[in-house]
Parts: structure tokens; sequence; C-alpha cells
């Protein structure tokens, strides 16, 4: 029963935690683009690539 009085306080500090992390993260805007590193990795860099070399020489 003794645990308790130092179990609870604990979670209760870790959830609080969370919670700042997360409001944190929101108000930075890190859920901004959800969806842009999910399609960029689908399409090709190598036509900027071949452009930047054209622009070079």
């Amino acid at each position: 029963m003794s645990g308790l009085l130092y179990l609870i306080p604990i979670a209760l500090f870790l959830g609080l935690l969370g919670l700042v992390a997360f409001l944190w993260a929101i108000k930075t805007d890190q859920f901004e683009d959800l969806d842009g590193a999910a399609s960029r990795i689908l399409f090709d860099d190598d036509a900027d690539k071949d452009k930047n070399k054209k622009d070079d020489g």
C-alpha cells in the first residue's frame, strides 16, 4: 500500500509531462504537414539534379 504513495504522484507527473510535450508540439506546428514527408519519398529528385547541372554549366 505504501508503494502507491510513490507510484500515483509519479504517474500523474509523467502524464502531465506528456501533456505538456504534446501541447508544445501543437504550438510549434510540429503536426502542420503530415502528408508532406509521406509523399516526398514517392517523388524522384533526379529532375531537380538535372536542372541544377544545366544551370551550373
